[in-house]
């Protein structure tokens, strides 16, 4: 098998930093304002990159592992000929919704709007893998949405009771899901049941065991399989990992150590429903019973959590959305957890999916990814009159990328018992990516649920956010949470600088903060084993964006049997 080398990662991006390092020639030396200063953590991490304590391995995040260029399907279906008018006043969502069917029964392609505004009284599926919705750009097509999800498809109440909405994390007007799954989702939320979401589907049970697994270690690019009989190389596979009696899982989640042993797990019923852990990854080869894999694994295989590789419910692969803006009425935010619904994109049970260039305004929620994995999320903005979640990643979303991100400042302010949180991760998400991006607004949201080994790279950010979830949920961050160059405006401390709060963390390179109303208290005690370096400086540090250096020090292919 080969993979990512040390070679490879002390090659690409590294080379940048060399000449900064101790021992250098003097002689080739710039000055050091202009080369930029290399933290200790770098370094480490270049020797260690797949099993560094506290700097997660994200190389491979996003669609096809990273890949610059989003794939470009041959155009198949042109909006217009299914009956839409750009006119601003035609209802164009059924046959936009046609356009749509007849590329997935087509087995794939674009579906091309024109420029113009295309108004759409109902909501906008693609539940069939391969096919992409594009517009003219962002700046030239524009959907004009005029209904929520409340009015399309119903009250979606939450599980715990009372009158909080589900579409407050939840559904997209423009909403990527595979057939299966949404036809189970709307059936359960008509019938007011709550749908379990999740990598195996809406019930738990709807899966089948292909190989148990020996123990490995995190980091490993090949695991050893009982039985790899049906087991294929392009196979995409679900990773499951279940907790025991004494949570040494999630222990091992927040990085192990005395402060997760000594916390209190059992009374966090929210959090422990969200395991076991499942992670979506594709095989790369077989070879006897080596099963190499695409990405690095995220955590150890011990024997006490049952590793094994199932199947799950059919995933949505290969779709996008691209170059457009999805418009919502100008109307006055809800009060907290009250949201009709009038959501942007939201990415469901999709693997190597894309959204490009596209902008929504006036939403209730943004961008949504819910049980996604590897997908991409590439130039997209958040703008209007304010929006509860910017973007939203949960229920077990891992290795998603989203760069070249923008949230803009509310056109109005935001009115009373409203909340606005920002770029938002919980449900034991892990290794997601979001990476050169402006926020106007918002905050480093974490909704609890304990996500882990996620990164946020150069980022200017006015933090002005608060962050959400409830004690149920259980910690704010596990392990090998890295903030790495980060731009506060304002500020203010809150979420930014997190070598208080998150265990076994990184705080790389954020300028001088200081807390201003929300006062976050770390959830386990004793040494967090977190990591403070370059406080005080940003763009002095080298690499600039962590993600790209990690990209670019890898080989440019996937490791093979």
């Amino acid at each position: 098998m080969t993979h990512p080398t040390r070679r490879g990662l002390l090659g690409g991006a590294a080379l940048a930093a060399v000449g900064a390092m101790a021992g250098a020639p003097a002689a080739s030396a710039a000055p050091r304002a202009s080369l930029g200063v290399v933290p200790p953590g770098w370094r480490e991490f270049t020797r260690t990159p797949y099993t560094h304590p506290q700097i997660p391995f994200v190389g491979r995040a996003g669609c096809r592992g990273g890949a610059a260029r989003l794939p470009r399907r041959p155009v198949v279906a042109d909006v217009r000929r299914f009956g839409a008018v750009a006119d601003g006043t035609t209802d164009c969502a059924p046959a936009i919704n046609r356009a749509v069917a007849a590329a997935g029964r087509a087995g794939g392609g674009t579906v091309i709007l024109p420029p113009g505004v295309l108004r759409i009284d109902g909501l906008i599926r693609v539940g069939h893998s391969n096919v992409v919705l594009r517009g003219a750009g962002s700046g030239r097509t524009t959907l004009r949405a005029t209904r929520s999800l409340t009015d399309l498809i119903g009250p979606y109440g939450s599980r715990y009771g009372g009158d909080k909405s589900s579409w407050s994390w939840a559904g997209g007007l423009i909403w990527l899901a595979p057939e299966a799954r949404w036809d189970s989702l709307v059936g359960a939320i008509r019938a007011k049941e709550w749908p379990f979401e999740g990598w195996t589907g809406n019930r738990r049970e709807e899966w089948r065991t292909l190989t148990t697994l020996a123990p490995a270690r995190r980091g490993s690019w090949s695991v050893r399989a009982a039985d790899p009989s049906r087991l294929r190389a392009g196979d995409l596979v679900l990773l499951r990992l279940g907790d025991d009696a004494d949570h040494t899982l999630l222990e091992h989640m927040a990085g192990d150590g005395a402060g997760a042993k000594s916390y209190t797990w059992d009374d966090k019923t929210k959090l422990t429903s969200y395991v076991p852990y499942e992670w979506p990854v594709r095989v790369t080869g077989v070879r006897g019973t080596q099963v190499s894999l695409e990405r690095p694994l995220p955590l150890d295989l011990r024997p006490e959590w049952d590793p094994r590789l199932t199947t799950h419910v059919p995933e949505l692969t290969g779709a996008g959305v691209e170059g457009l803006t999805l418009e919502a009425p100008e109307l006055p935010q809800r009060p907290h957890l009250l949201d009709l619904g009038y959501n942007g994109v939201v990415l469901q049970c999709a693997y190597d999916c894309h959204v490009a260039d596209v902008t929504v305004r006036h939403v209730d929620n943004g961008f949504g990814l819910v049980a996604a994995s590897a997908c991409t999320l590439r130039g997209t903005r958040v703008t209007g009159r304010g929006a509860h979640h910017p973007y939203f990643c949960r229920e077990g979303s891992h290795d998603n990328l989203i760069e070249d991100f923008t949230v803009e400042e509310r056109t109005v302010p935001a009115p009373a018992g409203t909340q606005l949180h920002g770029i938002n991760v919980e449900g034991l998400s892990s290794y997601n990516v979001w990476s050169r991006g402006t926020m106007r607004a918002g905050t480093f949201d974490s909704h609890r649920g304990m996500p882990f080994a996620n990164v946020r790279t150069d980022i200017t950010v006015n933090n002005t956010g608060r962050h959400g979830g409830d004690a149920g949920a259980g910690p704010l961050f596990g392990a090998r949470f890295t903030h790495w160059n980060i731009r506060v405006t304002n500020g203010r401390a809150g979420l930014m600088k997190i070598d208080g709060l998150a265990p076994w963390s990184a705080t790389v390179g954020i300028n001088e903060v200081r807390e201003f109303d929300q006062v976050d208290t770390p959830d386990f005690t004793g040494d967090l084993h977190s990591r403070l370096e370059l406080y005080g400086t940003t763009d002095v540090v080298r690499p600039r964006n962590l993600y790209e250096a990690q990209r670019a020090a890898a080989p440019g292919r996937f490791p093979n049997g």
